[in-house]
């Protein structure tokens, strides 16, 4: 591999042009602004660290062929850093020849930035030193040190920007944040990107800021907001750079079937025209999707089942998969009570194709939690339901406040008649 890598020629450093619009930066260095760091090394990274702690679902030969293509993208894009730091992370012989190799790539790359940043600030103007401050950075970015990138675009926002500029900084420094996930460094510059963007960020950018936003949700575990902008993003998606599009509905779908209600659920995602068109892509999520709201339990709890892997392998769900799964079942088991006063326990274990001993202890777990209004009758074998109706929720309601109401008057009385 290092031999191979001997021929190739270092890094080409764009040279820098006079610019004669004022503001603006070369489209290259856009370019790369907007698409580094590379997410797919990021997504194997993650599954190596669930192989490496031992959580991972991958087989010995899938393992082996992510390493491998961690090891060429790194290659590729000549990674010292981050070559460096798998290695130690996951026990891995370090190469030494292609590790001097690479670190020379990147001190002969950063020497040149260097000497066009300082001619940059002797012979030119502010557009080309800002330009050279965000090469060094994308650099910085490519070979994935974030420390120092981080670094680069702190001194980079020091010079003046427009504010399309500022924005273009704040993703790239999400991705940054999303990648080594870093979730502190992904809430302050989602904030900031929100904030530029308010005050003057085109449609496009404003659009990928959703499903940053998304991503950054779903490791948070807050599902709601997070259907919210993917729902939103589905029909104006252009955020390639961190997934493909097919990944996003996926994600649309799980986190919608979680949060909305039936109606809305049909309404934007079930007889959605763009969901629809790429739906059959991704395997079992029609069966998902769809068993749960034409009430095919059985379906739908053997499309979790199925989906299963895709969960568990995936950067922003694994962590939230029992939590997800919990979430699913008693969505499905509450819909299916809304429609019974009371249903034998055989019956609605054949709905869901299960056995009655796993229904009757999933049940009782989850009535004894407070999420399911159901109580159990033992021995005549049957669920009788005794949700609350909204009336008779607003009673209780008025009753409560009442009686605290007559507390504080009683209290106030005390205190006049002293």
């Amino acid at each position: 591999m290092a031999a191979d890598d001997a021929k190739k020629p270092a890094a080409k450093v764009p040279t820098l042009k006079k610019q004669a619009s004022v503001g603006n930066i070369s489209e290259e260095i856009e370019d790369d602004l907007s698409t580094l760091p590379n997410m797919k090394l990021s997504q194997l990274h993650f599954l190596l660290r669930h192989q490496h702690s031992g959580a991972s679902t991958l087989s010995a030969a899938e393992a082996a062929a992510a390493k491998q293509q961690v090891l060429e993208l790194a290659q590729q894009s000549d990674m010292a850093p981050f070559y460096r730091l798998v290695c130690a992370e996951f026990n891995w012989p370090e190469d030494a020849a292609l590790e001097a190799q690479m670190s020379a790539k990147n001190a002969q790359e950063l020497a040149q930035l260097d000497e066009r940043l300082a001619d940059a600030e002797q012979n030119l103007g502010d557009i080309e030193v800002l330009e050279a401050l965000l090469a060094k950075a994308r650099m910085f970015s490519r070979v994935g040190d974030k420390d120092k990138a981080l670094e680069a675009f702190k001194v980079a926002g020091e010079k003046p920007q427009s504010i399309n500029q500022k924005i273009l900084v704040a993703l790239h420094v999400i991705r940054i944040g999303l990648f080594f996930s870093d979730l502190e460094l992904v809430e302050t510059y989602i904030k900031k990107a929100t904030a530029l963007i308010d005050e003057g960020g085109d449609w496009d950018r404003r659009n990928r800021l959703k499903v940053y936003e998304g991503c950054y949700l779903l490791m948070a575990r807050d599902f709601k907001k997070a259907s919210t902008l993917f729902q939103e993003s589905v029909a104006t998606f252009t955020a390639t750079e961190l997934m493909p599009y097919n990944t996003m509905v996926f994600y649309c779908v799980i986190t919608c079937v979680l949060s909305m209600s039936r109606v809305d659920l049909k309404k934007k995602i079930v007889d959605s025209p763009e969901i629809l068109a790429v739906i059959n892509e991704i395997p079992c999520l029609t069966d998902f999707l769809n068993g749960l709201y034409d009430c095919n339990y059985k379906k739908f709890f053997t499309a979790m089942v199925d989906i299963q892997p895709y969960i568990l392998r995936d950067k922003y769900l694994s962590t939230h998969s029992r939590f997800l799964y919990r979430e699913l079942r008693v969505l499905a088991y509450g819909q299916f009570l809304e429609a019974y006063r009371s249903v034998t326990i055989a019956s609605m274990a054949t709905a869901f194709g299960v056995s009655v001993e796993f229904l009757d202890n999933e049940l009782a777990r989850f009535i004894a939690a407070g999420r399911l209004n159901a109580k159990i009758d033992k021995v005549a074998g049957v669920i009788e339901t005794n949700r609350p109706d909204a009336k008779n929720a607003q009673y209780q309601d008025a009753i409560k406040k009442g009686d605290l109401l007559l507390n504080r008057i009683q209290k106030l009385g005390r205190v006049i008649n002293v």
